[in-house]
């Protein structure tokens, strides 16, 4: 591991609240990059594999019970939703991918869609990729971070669920996570940012707040 990893090993249920995404409203469901809200404040999106845990990890960062709801088909829901925050910043939230039970032009064409949307996005200033502690890093997270990581921006890997795991066996998930970065982007994985986390437990999320506090300028 490396400077960038941030591993937290039991929850903060004492601790502070977040604060970074606090506030946070719904502007828009977009079925099309083109119905987005014109470029302007500075953006944070949040993608990850279906059933990863995106939508709780979402919710308990904006002290919220369901501000961003899981499908209850995973991966039907082919909209990235877009939430405000008092700041005007924005938060976007990325359709999960590679639910098999999708059919394959649709998951084709949304991982086109995202593809694009993280490529190209002017004013998406960091992205935050929700990847299953117990399953590590797959191969269409990694083609998501193929088009990210080369702009130079920031990347918060969450690695949830992991109150499932002991805590010899989380380690191990952030070592091989961080061992698949390194070997696969080299010198562009110092990007990323590892947390340890839990929606339910807490955990890791005052290290999570405080990057995203750090991105959207309230550090």
């Amino acid at each position: 591991m490396n400077e960038r990893d941030i591993v937290s090993e039991k929850g903060a249920p004492g601790g502070p609240d977040p604060r970074a995404l606090l506030g946070a409203r719904f502007v828009v469901a977009a079925a099309a990059l083109d119905q987005l809200p014109p470029p302007g404040p500075p953006e944070v999106a949040f993608a990850g594999r279906s059933n990863a845990g995106k939508s709780s990890a979402i919710n308990v960062l904006a002290g919220r019970r369901r501000l961003a709801f899981a499908s209850r088909t995973p991966g039907r829901t082919q909209q990235i939703v877009i939430f405000e925050l008092p700041s005007g910043a924005r938060i976007a939230d990325l359709p999960g991918y590679g639910y098999a039970a999708v059919p394959k032009a649709i998951k084709e064409d949304w991982q086109r869609v995202l593809g694009a949307y993280v490529a190209t996005r002017p004013t998406l200033v960091g992205l935050v990729l929700v990847v299953d502690a117990r399953h590590g890093l797959k191969p269409l997270d990694a083609t998501l971070l193929d088009g990210f990581l080369p702009s130079g921006r920031p990347v918060l890997l969450l690695a949830t669920k992991s109150d499932k795991l002991s805590r010899g066996d989380r380690k191990t998930s952030v070592a091989a996570i961080r061992r698949e970065l390194e070997r696969r982007y080299g010198p562009q994985a110092r990007n990323v940012t590892t947390v340890v986390f839990s929606a339910s437990d807490r955990m890791g999320l005052a290290e999570a707040d405080r990057v995203l506090a750090d991105w959207l300028g309230m550090a």
